[in-house]
């Protein structure tokens, strides 16, 4: 999900022990080692594939100075002699890849998580306007949550297919009991699911206070929820008695600025425990204040910004522990979510467990609790030094630069959802996707770099590759549909060449076929050869096919709910979405520092496309009968 900037692929790579490392069980083991590895695809397939893709981004001159430059790279041996590197580490490891990937996409991308890294997802709203009804509710949340680990603890999770064939799980090991670090150049993530005495606590946070709650009876079984809630009132009583420093705000820093302030803070005994605690929990939950009313239409972008940031530092923000990989929101006024550390996963495996559990939390309670007296959950103590103090208020103010800059538009395009493509044996998501090129290219005048990720899964240890949407088939659908000169039956010939065309690269992407996890590969693999970085990978033409304008996701779940994330250049659009039968739900995010771009005109822009190329094919429908 994170789209990957040509700038920085341009350091040196550091490994750490990857959050992949991390020995699975028996029957998933067996599982994953039946699954085949990720391909290096064949050079010139490749370098083909990137021209063509290249070709709707920039000039006919720069295009012309490309292929010099690719056909070099072939004739030269440079390329080939990488394309042995890269081989020759797929023979080796067990994905070419995953290591590498979690190293520049994630751990060495310095830039804060919160909004830039770390996607939101916004649940429906529930009813319960009193702190009860917060209480039960999460309460009943954490219970489905430890139903879903039972499953991964004993390997009775239903292994998932895509198109009859096995996916790599994986990620749902990786989820829980898991928690980034940061470094000075680099961070890394820790897992204590597998350890031998695996953690038995989650982290409730209230009020910008951490606790720590034991889930799990000393036989092992978890809590009730009605045990559960016992607990929580117990945390909310206690929160109150004093209103403490913000230290979760740390955790939204700068990644340079995080690890000083990181080591600042752990180099008292207390905090260090305080800490360790939070980064071993199965997983955090914060219960949050409620946000300023708003009017039901502003209501679900508050939301979504409520889940990426916490609102700022005023709000909820310093109810958070970012770097955790999970963290739930439960808020006093019904909202409620989730927002995650991406490096350990990616979005479906996250909507599969959000599945579960808001299905989970439907269900009535069928077994009363013995009401045996619990302990009382432990309260995480921080001692505040001047230094830890100024760095909290450093956070505090970048965070909030942060909050006001991001522009985030949630709607529901209410009109059709995927029964509509489907009818036409079109793809829902290609349909989608080739609206997003229209919406654009009415904006701008011009298509832009389009990334869309596409699953890996098929393969051991796979996360994803790039969809390129901007096609040369995509061009020509948003050219002649704007074209008045152009008859509507050639209009929908060129809307179903496109969606045709998407479909196709997305077909070529999940079989481990696309171009730029390879082309990746290829200049990580010059810079631990010690080579010069190959002049293509330095051209303006790849800088330009590595500039995300619009960075997307489809991330379709059972719940009627939203992924959303920050745009991934300044001048970009982050766009994710859920299609339902009869509807599809957006998150459209964009910089308000950027005059050039604005979430509500794009979500305008694309519902009129979506309506636009329906009334289109209708049309044309009805002039055939």
């Amino acid at each position: 999900m994170l789209a990957f900037i040509a700038k920085s692929m341009a350091r040196p790579v550091r490994l750490v022990k990857p959050v992949s490392s991390v020995k699975l069980p028996g029957r998933y083991l067996a599982h994953q080692e039946g699954l085949p590895r990720l391909p290096v695809p064949p050079l010139k397939q490749t370098l083909d594939r990137y021209l063509v893709a290249l070709k709707p981004l920039v000039s006919h001159e720069e295009w012309n100075n490309t292929n010099q430059l690719v056909e070099d790279f072939q004739t030269s041996g440079v390329g080939e002699r990488l394309q042995k590197g890269l081989e020759r580490r797929a023979r080796k490891t067990e994905n070419w890849l995953s290591e590498w990937w979690l190293q520049t996409a994630y751990l060495e991308y310095r830039m804060p998580v919160v909004v830039h890294s770390s996607p939101g997802v916004v649940l429906p709203k529930q009813d319960f306007l009193d702190r009860q009804g917060q209480l039960r509710f999460a309460a009943k949340l954490i219970e489905g949550v430890l139903d879903f680990k039972s499953m991964i603890d004993n390997e009775t999770l239903p292994v998932e297919y895509l198109g009859g064939k096995q996916l790599c799980m994986n990620q749902y090991y990786q989820i829980l009991s898991s928690c980034r670090i940061p470094g000075p150049k680099h961070d890394s993530v820790v897992n204590y699911s597998q350890v031998k005495k695996p953690p038995t606590h989650i982290t409730v946070v209230h009020n910008f206070q951490f606790f720590e709650l034991d889930v799990y009876n000393s036989d092992r079984t978890p809590l009730t929820s009605d045990q559960i809630f016992i607990q929580l009132e117990k945390i909310w009583g206690t929160s109150l008695q004093t209103n403490k420093e913000p230290i979760g705000i740390l955790t939204t820093n700068h990644r340079n600025s995080w690890a000083k302030a990181y080591n600042n803070l752990i180099k008292d005994k207390i905090n260090k425990e305080s800490v360790r605690s939070i980064q071993k929990s199965i997983f955090t939950v914060c219960l949050d204040a409620p946000m300023p009313r708003v009017s039901d239409e502003l209501y679900r972008s508050r939301v979504a910004a409520q889940m990426l940031h916490g609102g700022g530092s005023r709000w909820n923000s310093g109810n958070r522990w970012f770097d955790k990989t999970l963290q739930f929101i439960v808020a006093e006024d019904g909202s409620c979510g989730l927002v995650y550390e991406h490096a350990p996963a990616e979005g479906p495996p996250i909507a599969a467990l959000l599945d579960h559990v808001v299905e989970f939390t439907r269900k009535p309670e069928l077994v009363r609790s013995p009401m045996i007296p619990l302990p009382m959950p432990k309260k995480l103590r921080f001692n505040i030094t001047p230094e830890v103090k100024n760095d909290i208020e450093k956070a505090k103010q970048n965070l909030n630069i942060m909050v006001h800059d991001l522009d985030v538009k949630v709607f529901i395009f209410n009109k059709f959802g995927k029964n509509v493509p489907k009818s036409e044996k079109l793809s829902p998501d290609a349909f989608i996707q080739v609206a997003l090129q229209l919406a654009y290219y009415r904006m701008y005048g011009r298509p832009c770099a389009t990334y869309e990720s596409a699953s890996l899964r098929m393969f051991r240890l796979g996360r994803t590759d790039t969809i390129r949407s901007a096609s040369v088939d995509s061009l020509k659908f948003v050219q002649g549909m704007e074209d008045a000169g152009v008859q509507n039956q050639e209009k929908v010939d060129l809307l179903r060449r496109a969606v045709q065309a998407h479909r196709a690269y997305t077909d070529m992407a999940i079989a481990g076929n696309a171009i730029d996890r390879h082309l990746l590969g290829l200049k990580l693999q010059a810079i631990e050869d010690l080579v010069s970085i190959p002049e293509i990978f330095m051209d303006t033409s790849y800088a330009m096919a590595m500039h995300f304008n619009l960075s997307t996701s489809q991330v379709p779940a059972k719940t009627d709910c939203v992924m959303c994330f920050g745009p991934v250049v300044p001048d970009g659009y982050g766009v994710c979405y859920n299609p339902m039968d009869e509807h599809i739900n957006f998150a459209v995010s964009a910089f308000n520092s950027c005059a050039e771009t604005n979430a509500a005109r794009l979500a305008h822009y694309l519902e009129r496309a979506l309506s636009d190329m329906q009334q289109l094919m209708q049309r044309t429908l009805k002039s055939k009968l």
